[in-house]
């Protein structure tokens, strides 16, 4: 039987603890087996002007994930053209691993703009989705992929902890320690990010 892994996709600018207990809630309670937590080059739909370099946000990664043996950091958009796109990403990953079934994980809000995503179509038709909840100000209208057989809802906890929030605060001399793994923050505090 194939391993099933759930693709967690981020810049990871920086890895926090919400995205720790949102993967970790993934491979807990629902039917996946890993999540892969998927660095990502550059999103086309957000300035690059404040991302780290890559191999220092996949170090982060590395550093929150070690001890959870289900947690996996994943470099692999790097290799890919830029500006990569999920489907793209999806594709590689079958022909790379076709021992493994891979999934989407999302939060709410990207459901609401999943129509928006290149190929959103082909990544439905031939993937499941694994959707988290998010505290949003949107009013609530039904989403018109809420009741495809391929979408999951997993009551995950909410978390409302942003890396725009923790790079500002940083940057304001705030101490947010209890919001980053100990690792990632003695890394982020010895290469003097986000100062």
């Amino acid at each position: 039987m194939k391993k099933r892994i759930g693709l967690y996709f981020g810049t990871f600018n920086p890895i926090h603890v919400g995205h720790l207990a949102i993967a970790n809630h993934m491979v807990e309670f629902s039917d996946l087996d890993e999540v892969w937590l998927v660095v990502t080059p550059h999103n086309p739909l957000k300035k690059k002007s404040t991302l780290l370099d890559n191999h220092h946000r996949l170090e982060m990664v590395y550093r929150a994930t070690e001890g959870y043996d289900r947690l996996k950091p994943s470099d692999i958009e790097f290799g890919l053209p830029q500006p990569n796109y999920t489907v793209n990403t999806l594709v590689y990953l079958k022909e790379k691993h076709p021992e493994n079934h891979f999934s989407v994980i999302m939060g709410e809000d990207n459901l609401k703009n999943f129509h928006k995503w290149k190929n959103h179509e082909i990544i439905l038709a031939e993937n499941d989705i694994y959707v988290y909840p998010r505290i949003t100000n949107a009013p609530t209208k039904k989403n018109k992929f809420e009741d495809s057989p391929k979408i999951t809802k997993v009551e995950a906890p909410i978390m409302e902890i942003s890396s725009t929030f923790i790079r500002n605060a940083i940057s304001n001399g705030k101490n947010i320690q209890p919001l980053l793994h100990s690792r990632v923050w003695e890394y982020i505090d010895l290469m003097n990010f986000y100062k």
